[in-house]
């Protein structure tokens, strides 16, 4: 295999299946662009299954390095993986590896990366607003007086 993945057009795969389909001989997958909607991924069950094996490997690994070797080892090498953890309080990144053990394991154990996806976009916000003197201030204001009720949010439309 050549490459990670190719992007073609939906219209692809409904016009050529099995050209389109063929190309899973070259690639580990094809990015299907659709117009009007969010992409969607093709790919080998072979695959796919690889990929789970893998995610639930690490996860397991990770975890016993915490439990083994305790939490400090992983804090050490967090950097390598995300650098923007240096801006984190010491605090924060504590709670951030206690949270990335325990979402990875039942992110790996539900075969669905998207919690892990979050939590690592979140905590990547919050060492973001660490990061900027200015932006923290504006965040982390307190204004005065009582801004009123919150309303509730609408519930989310169901999909079709």
């Amino acid at each position: 295999m050549s490459a990670a993945y190719d992007v073609i057009p939906f219209s692809d795969l409904l016009h050529k299946p099995a050209v389109t389909a063929g190309r899973l001989d070259q690639v580990r997958a094809l990015r299907l662009r659709r117009r009007d909607a969010g992409d969607l991924a093709l790919m080998r069950v072979e695959q796919l299954d690889a990929e789970g094996a893998v995610v639930d490997f690490t996860a397991r690994l990770l975890a016993g390095l915490v439990r083994r070797l305790g939490a400090g080892a992983v804090r050490e090498v967090l950097p390598d993986a995300v650098p923007w953890v240096t801006f984190l309080p010491d605090a924060d990144v504590d709670v951030f590896v206690r949270e990335l053990v325990e979402v990875a394991q039942g992110a790996a154990a539900l075969e669905n990366l998207a919690p892990l996806a979050t939590l690592l976009t979140q905590w990547r916000n919050t060492a973001e607003i660490h990061a900027d003197p200015v932006l923290r201030a504006l965040v982390t204001r307190v204004p005065e007086g009582d801004l009123g009720p919150v309303p509730i949010p609408d519930p989310p439309e169901a999909a079709e």
